[in-house]
């Protein structure tokens, strides 16, 4: 009877082991797959979001200023070379004007009702008022005293034969007013006077016939 119940209790404990290693086999198994189907899973939602996520080279900041001098000069050249399309009618309308002869820088010295001017051709000058002259009249003055150039001088002896100061009248006016006070010490007189020069401006056009003139060179 006690072998009999040794035996039984032995082989159900033999059972019992068996039955305990098969429970705890898939559990582990189970664990394992878990834990490598947990570790896919994330290692997948890493390489998911590694993936969709765009990948960037780090740039310094010099090379950031690089790249945008970059990109402005290319945005320039781009513009400069569609400009020339709009350049070029405009410089083919250019026209050029034929430069006009530099004038030759000359003057004179004339004499009006017994005084002396220096006329430059379109300048105007005061003078006395010359009787009989209206305005828009144009003159010519005979009493040529000297004509010079920039290089040439012509010196009148007393004046330069055939020349002539053209002019054209512009107005007849009157100087600015002038006091004339009179007074005589223990006698009590006293007289105070205003007096306005009547005077003529006169435009200067040009001088001629000096040419013909001996002329006397200056030495440099």
């Amino acid at each position: 009877m006690a072998a009999s119940a040794t035996l039984s209790l032995c082989s159900l404990f033999a059972t019992h082991c068996k039955i305990s290693q098969n429970l705890q086999t898939p559990s582990s198994n189970v664990s394992f797959l878990s834990l490598s189907s947990s570790s896919s899973s994330s290692s997948s939602h890493k390489l998911s979001s590694s993936s969709s996520r765009p990948t960037f080279p780090l740039l310094t900041k010099s090379a950031e200023a690089e790249s945008a001098v970059v990109v402005e000069a290319e945005f320039q050249s781009s513009e400069s070379e569609a400009k020339p399309d709009d350049t070029e009618p405009a410089a083919l309308q250019v026209v050029e004007t034929p430069s006009s002869p530099k004038r030759e820088q000359l003057f004179g010295v004339v004499m009006i009702g017994g005084r002396q001017y220096i006329v430059i051709p379109g300048r105007y000058i005061y003078t006395q008022r010359l009787k009989g002259a209206n305005v828009n009249d144009k003159i010519v003055l005979n009493k040529v005293l000297l004509v010079g150039t920039k290089t040439t001088t012509y010196i009148g002896k007393p004046v330069v034969t055939n020349a002539a100061v053209h002019a054209v009248v512009e107005e007849q006016g009157l100087n600015d007013k002038v006091v004339v006070f009179k007074y005589k010490k223990k006698k009590n007189y006293r007289r105070n006077i205003g007096h306005r020069q009547p005077n003529t401006r006169i435009r200067i056009t040009g001088i001629t016939g000096y040419q013909d003139y001996p002329a006397v060179t200056l030495e440099s």
